[in-house]
């Protein structure tokens, strides 16, 4: 039994050693083979650039090697798919090798497209890569006043991150007693202030308390960065000093090259995790087009139900568990509170107030991943 995993983030790294656990016996005596296939020798801690945006964490605390992470079982390679074939169970990578498989994963991720907004790569700053971490991080201490504007774009991965970067900048510049100089507005492209209910719920006072003015139902049209103003498809505008942007995210660009999913999202069964018409193909994680947050929590979660269906099938040829949907997110709330946000496909939402203990937990937690991604936790 030939099990192949593409793509090493939480979901890939997750599922893999589940799988090396549960199949150890069949990993020796040769009856099964794992292997996996990723486009970096390097993990990152996703989660870890908006704390680099701040000066919470420096990049290097955000990579461990992908190698030291995974089992010794894994046949791991640095070898990115170039090519998916999935008619005849093959996969071709960019070194042109070839592997066949009896079970496929495809755990590639999303990937941020700024420049599908004319001109926000240009006058925007953003968190979602390390580079511009780390130079948003060099425009806030340098920022002596004026106004901060946020955008935001859909789909994008970490859905509370835009609410998280603005608790979080009221209180950078609070702590650097310029606040009263700083004006925070907040855009968003739903009729509220977060596509989640109760998220919104929660946001809204907060930032009424915090004086963060915000404008909803503003899908970003274009940046004019030499004029710093961002003008939406409501016809609406924002003239601003500092521009900070998520951007829209698409699939991976193999997944789109390969006509595997429309905007690189693969059509994939919400319970099953299988992919649409092919029963030996699973999807996870961002790759998705299932209805729930793109985020590292669900990775994991759908990792582990496609890890023990695939054991359960290979030793007794019966699934044994479905994907419910469920979903667990940290939501700081500033530098020193935080909340969390927990649902799945019948359960919504149910937040409870801000507190120091959620945010040390959270903070805990940043360490604690590296346990978790081995499959530890």
């Amino acid at each position: 039994m030939r099990i192949l995993v593409v793509g090493g983030g939480t979901g890939g790294t997750i599922l893999a050693n589940n799988l090396a656990r549960r199949l150890a016996g069949e990993i020796r005596a040769g009856k099964v083979r794992l292997t996996m296939l990723t486009a970096s020798d390097r993990h990152m801690y996703q989660p870890g650039l908006l704390y680099v945006a701040f000066g919470q964490m420096t990049p290097d605390q955000l990579y461990r090697d992908q190698a030291s992470l995974l089992e010794p079982s894994v046949d791991f390679h640095v070898d990115p798919v170039a090519e998916f074939h999935l008619d005849r169970n093959q996969v071709k990578t960019q070194s042109g090798k070839t592997h066949e498989y009896d079970v496929l994963v495809i755990a590639t991720g999303s990937r941020i497209v700024p420049e599908e907004v004319p001109g926000l790569s240009e006058g925007a700053e953003t968190f979602y890569t390390e580079e511009g971490a780390i130079r948003m991080h060099k425009r806030l201490r340098e920022f002596q006043g004026g106004t901060v504007a946020m955008v935001v774009s859909i789909p994008h991965k970490c859905p509370v991150a835009p609410v998280e970067a603005m608790f979080l900048l009221h209180d950078f510049f609070k702590a650097r007693g310029i606040r009263d100089k700083v004006k925070l507005r907040y855009h968003y492209p739903t009729n509220r202030v977060h596509a989640t209910a109760n998220v919104a719920k929660l946001a809204k006072p907060e930032f009424d308390n915090a004086g963060i003015e915000y404008e909803t139902l503003f899908n970003v049209r274009e940046v004019d960065p030499v004029n710093k103003v961002v003008y939406s498809e409501e016809g609406t505008e924002c003239k601003y000093d500092l521009l900070i942007a998520i951007p829209p995210h698409r699939g991976m660009e193999t997944i789109e090259q390969n006509n595997l999913g429309q905007g690189g999202w693969i059509p994939t069964d919400r319970f099953k995790l299988t992919m649409n018409g092919h029963d030996n193909v699973y999807v996870i994680g961002d790759a998705t087009n299932i209805p729930v947050s793109k985020t590292g929590s669900a990775a994991h979660f759908e990792a582990e139900v496609v890890a023990e269906n695939i054991a359960s099938l290979i030793k007794t040829g019966i699934p044994v568990r479905e994907y419910d949907g469920k979903v667990y997110c940290f939501i700081e709330a500033g530098y020193d509170r935080a909340t969390y946000n927990a649902f799945d496909y019948v359960n919504l939402p149910d937040l409870k107030p801000p507190s120091k203990a959620i945010h040390w937990f959270k903070v805990a937690y940043n360490q604690m991943y590296w346990t978790t991604v081995r499959g530890l936790l």
